[in-house]
């Protein structure tokens, strides 16, 4: 999983508290606790995939451009990190004499496929809305 994943959920419960408002980066860092750039290059990948719009100026910002009650995080996870569960190496080696390393990578990948599948059929479950009344909850 990676951090973008987070800092895009983060950045779209904040813009579904603050409704029909836009927020700058600066303000979206702030809240997040990262930097504006961070926050840009990840609003980037959300307006590409429809989640925010955005407005230049003064008084421009990131507005959600979605229902935050029928976008889910599994729509975000694959706008941003779908794949982010396999690793980037794995031990074996198919040409390897021995029954476990020849095989290792193949079996881990499917795990991990399969791991990533789970992963986002909960994340399916759970909509932005649902974050933000969590958050009302606490």
């Amino acid at each position: 999983m990676n951090s973008e994943f987070t800092i895009a959920v983060h950045s779209l419960v904040l813009l579904a508290y603050l409704p029909g408002r836009m927020a700058s980066s600066e303000t979206i860092a702030e809240n997040v606790q990262t930097n504006p750039a961070r926050i840009r290059k990840v609003m980037g990948v959300l307006r590409k995939s429809g989640f925010v719009e955005t407005r230049e100026g003064m008084r421009g910002g990131y507005r959600l451009a979605v229902d935050p009650g029928e976008v889910t995080l599994g729509d975000i996870y694959r706008a941003m990190a779908a794949g982010s569960l396999m690793p980037s190496w794995c031990s074996g080696d198919p040409e390897m004499d021995c029954i476990v390393g020849s095989n290792m990578r193949t079996v881990m990948n499917g795990i991990f496929c399969s791991a990533e599948k789970r992963l986002e059929e909960y994340f399916d479950t759970v909509t932005i809305q649902a974050v933000l009344g969590r958050i009302r909850d606490c």
